[in-house]
């Protein structure tokens, strides 16, 4: 009588199954699935049009659930329609591993362990394997490509991953298939994850093994993969920008209330008085600077390029409320043709401006004035703040 698989009663535990999407790797594509029995029989494969001997070698599994398609279609629709049929057969969890056995059966002991961490009430989670892309051995191509999409990660996220692109994840489906996505190749795992963490989900790493065999056979094409990773990205940063990132700080802030919101997310922040004064100080900055209609894009990619509380930025970029906003214009304006040696020009008439010369002289002189009266303002508020925060840190490191 065979044995029961080593972690078969942990995965029914919490309905998961290993997912593998595959196509044309009939090299290792028996050999990673034997493997993985060892662990556990819930297996599910999508063969994504394979034109190879995958058909017949999978003939051999009797136990694995499979999802065949007729032409191949991508490794984003292998999974989303993985996880649809995943689902549909009462999983609730999946694990995604590659095919062509880069990746080691052992590493479930990984996922599993974090699942079983989890408390009643933690947010639904989702885990990508972190490969450690700094070591010796892992291809340049994938260490470059990778730290490229990690940075805009944080920047559309602004949670921090270590490695972006490994296949070997664990999804909530629940979660997956209710999420709106549009990609179809390589570009789908970035998606994903980014949707996910929109939503609230956990997104976080784990550490896994990983070994790039030379004969492997990879249909990860750099160039066009790249290509589409990068527009996917650009889109997202519009997105974030404009809307995302915009709604859940007025979310934040409309239900803790300003006075809340300042204990909690500001005076009570772990972050250095000099990082958080440097935060409302570039809030400043680029809410006074003439960029209007990209303050809000701007602020969040400074602040993720800095390292800087995006929430303070963010809450003082809006310094630029239409109230002020004739102030701010005005005074710029004044700045500039000071510095340009007109000197203050308090009663500015318009109908002054009647040649196209003085147009383009006005509006030197207020682009001019925005980033010194910008730069100044910047400058002050840091000093001030700093101060404030430097008190406030000192008076909560004696409280009793």
């Amino acid at each position: 009588m065979s044995s029961s698989p080593i972690y078969q009663n942990r995965f029914d535990k919490f309905n998961c199954c290993v997912l593998i999407p595959t196509y044309n790797n009939e090299g290792t594509l028996a050999s990673v699935l034997q493997d993985l029995m060892v662990y556990t029989s819930n297996l599910v494969v999508v063969n994504d049009g394979s034109t190879d001997a995958t058909r017949q070698i999978l003939k051999k599994f009797n136990n694995v659930e499979v999802l065949h398609f007729e032409e191949n279609r991508g490794k984003g629709v292998a999974l989303n329609r993985g996880f649809e049929f995943a689902e549909k057969l009462g999983y609730s969890y999946a694990i995604t591993i590659d095919s062509d056995g880069q990746h080691y059966p052992d590493d479930l002991d990984v996922f599993l362990k974090e699942m079983e961490s989890r408390k009643p009430g933690d947010p639904e989670i989702l885990l990508v394997g972190d490969r450690n892309m700094g070591r010796e051995g892992i291809p340049g191509k994938s260490s470059t490509g990778n730290r490229f999409s990690n940075f805009w990660y944080l920047v559309v996220t602004g949670t921090q991953l270590y490695d972006t692109q490994s296949g070997y994840r664990l999804y909530p489906l629940k979660v997956v298939n209710e999420l709106k996505l549009l990609t179809r190749k390589f570009e789908f795992e970035i998606e994903i994850i980014v949707k996910a963490a929109w939503r609230k989900v956990e997104v976080k790493n784990i550490p896994i093994k990983v070994i790039y065999a030379e004969n492997r056979v990879t249909h990860f094409r750099p160039f066009r993969d790249i290509a589409r990773i990068t527009l996917l990205y650009m889109w997202f940063v519009l997105v974030s920008f404009f809307y995302i990132h915009p709604r859940n700080k007025y979310q934040d802030f409309k239900r803790k209330g300003f006075v809340r919101f300042w204990k909690e997310d500001i005076i009570k922040s772990q972050e250095p008085p000099h990082k958080k004064a440097a935060a409302i100080a570039l809030g400043v900055f680029i809410g006074i600077s003439p960029f209007w209609g990209l303050h809000t894009l701007l602020v969040f990619l400074l602040a993720a390029v800095f390292r800087l509380n995006k929430v303070i930025a963010f809450l003082f970029s809006n310094i630029s409320i239409p109230p002020l906003i004739p102030f701010i214009v005005y005074g710029s304006y004044q700045v500039g043709s000071l510095i340009s040696g007109k000197g203050f020009n308090w009663g500015i008439d318009p109908d002054k401006f009647d040649s196209s010369a003085e147009v383009f002289q006005g509006l030197w002189h207020y682009v001019l004035g925005s980033f010194t009266l910008a730069g100044f303002a910047a400058l002050l508020i840091w000093i001030v703040f700093y101060f404030l925060f430097s008190v406030t840190n000192q008076k909560q490191v004696i409280k009793p």
